[in-house]
């Protein structure tokens, strides 16, 4: 082998044993190669940003290369990774999450070149926040290839103002007067304290709630506080939201990224894990969504299906989630590997299909298939039984109404049973049926339902049907209203309108007035004066039930 060819093999090898240079490096010389390998050998101060031969250094290399440097720097001084990017941008990459909590800062400073007077542009920004840097630095570049101004931003805790992070004004150089260690320590004590005040005990997953929507911002608030509702019933503890009325949603992440950004340095603030939303996330945006923040993303139909999943018991109730579930998953299956490693486990990825998440298109729609042929055999089921009853004679008067509104309540006070019944959205699942005598000695069967839900998601709609199919027997319906529901005027509209779609709204209906106990003289006799046929009870009280009752006879006793 000749000298030039064993010269050559060395050099190449050399370059091969080099640390790892990342980014455009393509069509670099081996010398300029050799250069940006040294910068791992540097070690930066640990108060300062840099020393002044390490910002000549790296202005040298960037005007060498004509490409844009940077190097992310940890809190020892030691050079983490160096990137090449080109001559207008740098692309950082993903980072290991190597230090655990999510009120802590990534440990790294980013120092990078830029050409001529640019400053801090908004995709700088955007990396300090996703990246949760602890500081970012621009370091202008001349034509001789010296430093000429730097420019310094960094995050900032919750403060008045609800400023996301502070970009300092270009300065000279050599003459930033910045003490990075005290600044990101101080950071860091700050957003302890506040999120150490903020913790509850249960050791729940913490979330921040946000609204994306053309609505007028008290629809949106209010629709909020039913998620927040919903998100505690799945187990979450709701710290923060966030309202954003636009004309048309991003596509790509259903918000521009600087809305982005300020969503995400709340979640900072607050120590949320989870960002959920009020809206149904595209199979895109939550990929694009998961791939740039660490935390948890979700959607209201994929709460919704935890706590559903949560709440089933019958195996009826366990295949109705699963199918809704991998309906719900399928068009997300491809390509969703970081989305869907988010969801495995804890808040949005629990149930009976959990295990079934992660199988390909084919095996899931096999999967549907196989469970839509044991739903119908779970159909024909009821449906015998619910023949069995009309022989018997025996009238059903169906408890329907809005989710929490009270109907498991007043289903165990009139039959003296203990259904589950607690303070929770979708307490109920599955389909209860007591018998129950009234003092004329007349035997109805008395139903609870499912809560029905504003905006329930149209495969759970169509998973649940085998539920819901209980109320095509009634003979009565019993719509029950929270009446000290703020909203309550809604929540029945939402109703009627679900039975109108399910073709129930001739049945024979009487509306009972719940939770009378809770309002006061002027707001009885509004709600009396919007619903003059509305009967006023208090379902935990049963001498409260005499004129329901009366009237729920009536009924049965017209149907003779």
């Amino acid at each position: 082998m000749g000298r030039l060819a064993l010269a050559k093999g060395i050099l190449f090898l050399y370059i091969l044993s080099m640390p790892n240079v990342q980014g455009n490096t393509q069509g670099l010389k081996a010398s300029l190669l050799k250069r940006l390998a040294r910068l791992y050998q540097r070690r930066f101060p640990l108060t300062e940003l840099y020393s002044h031969e390490q910002a000549r250094e790296l202005a040298s290399i960037a005007l060498d290369t004509g490409r844009q440097i940077a190097v992310l720097v940890d809190r020892q001084g030691k050079v983490d990774m160096v990137l090449v990017g080109d001559n207008r941008a740098i692309y950082v990459p993903e980072l290991p999450r190597a230090r655990v909590g999510s009120d802590r800062l990534r440990g790294l400073r980013l120092i990078h070149t830029h050409f001529g007077s640019e400053e801090l542009s908004e995709e700088d920004l955007m990396d300090m926040v996703f990246l949760r840097l602890d500081v970012i630095a621009a370091l202008s570049v001349d034509e001789a290839g010296g430093p000429v101004r730097v420019q310094v931003a960094h995050l900032l805790p919750p403060n008045p103002d609800n400023k996301s992070f502070e970009v300092y004004p270009p300065v000279r150089w050599d003459r930033l007067e910045l003490d990075v260690y005290a600044q990101v320590a101080a950071l860091e004590e700050e957003l302890g304290r506040l999120i150490g005040a903020r913790k509850t005990d249960g050791g729940k997953e913490r979330a921040l709630l946000i609204s994306v929507s053309d609505e007028p911002r008290g629809m949106q608030e209010r629709s909020l506080e039913e998620l927040s509702e919903l998100a505690k019933t799945a187990g979450l503890e709701p710290m923060a939201s966030l309202v954003q009325r636009v004309r048309k949603r991003n596509p790509k992440f259903i918000v521009g990224k600087g809305k982005l950004a300020e969503l995400e340095v709340q979640a900072l603030q607050a120590d949320a894990e989870v960002i959920l939303f009020d809206q149904d996330l595209s199979p895109t945006q939550i990929r694009n969504l998961t791939g740039l923040t660490e935390r948890k993303v979700l959607d209201r139909t994929q709460l919704i299906l935890d706590i559903f999943a949560q709440h089933a018991t019958s195996s009826s109730g366990k295949l109705q989630v699963e199918m809704a579930q991998l309906k719900y998953m399928l068009p997300r299956l491809t390509g969703a590997g970081k989305a869907m490693s988010r969801l495995m486990g804890g808040i949005g990825g629990r149930g009976p299909g959990e295990t079934k998440l992660e199988v390909d298109r084919r095996r899931a729609r096999d999967r549907i298939a196989k469970l839509k042929k044991r739903l119908e055999e779970v159909r024909k089921r009821r449906g015998q039984t619910r023949e069995r009853r009309a022989k018997a004679g025996l009238p059903v008067i169906s408890l329907v109404g809005y989710t929490n509104a009270g109907k498991s309540t007043l289903l165990n006070t009139l039959t003296q049973s203990e259904v589950l019944a607690e303070n929770k959205l979708f307490a109920t699942l599955d389909p209860t049926t007591r018998r129950v005598r009234f003092p004329e000695e007349r035997e109805v069967i008395l139903a609870d339902t499912v809560g029905f839900i504003r905006r329930l998601p149209p495969d759970l709609k169509e998973a649940f049907q085998a539920t819901l199919e209980e109320l095509d027997a009634s003979d009565v319906l019993v719509l029950v209203a929270d009446s000290s529901h703020p909203e309550m005027a809604e929540q029945v509209e939402a109703v009627e309108r679900i039975l109108e779609d399910m073709e129930l709204n001739e049945l024979p209906r009487i509306l009972a007035l719940n939770k009378w106990d809770r309002l006061d003289d002027e707001a009885r006799q509004h709600t009396q004066n919007a619903y003059p046929d509305g009967i006023p009870i208090t379902a935990k009280d049963r001498s409260s039930l005499r004129l329901l009752m009366a009237a729920m006879l009536e009924r049965v006793a017209s149907l003779s």
